[in-house]
């Protein structure tokens, strides 16, 4: 790869992490533990069932883990 295709992704990389964290300072405790276990969850449904469904049933499901963990004590 060449150094100003290196730079270009470099950049790209930076402004989606820069974007995405910015977007996450709004966001209640239990939002952010929704975001946080779709994600792992996602990536775990990934390579464990593999695909499109396998990624999709995982992030649903570490979804509504990730909200039940961080659900306030009332």
């Amino acid at each position: 790869m060449k150094l100003t295709q290196r730079n270009s992704v470099l950049s790209a990389v930076l402004l989606v992490a820069a974007v995405t964290l910015g977007g996450c300072a709004g966001m209640t405790h239990q939002e952010k533990g929704t975001a946080t276990g779709a994600v792992i969850g996602g990536v775990a449904g990934n390579v464990v069932g593999g695909g499109l469904l396998g990624t999709a049933a995982g992030a649903a499901v570490g979804g509504v883990i990730g909200r039940e963990v961080t659900k306030p004590n009332r």
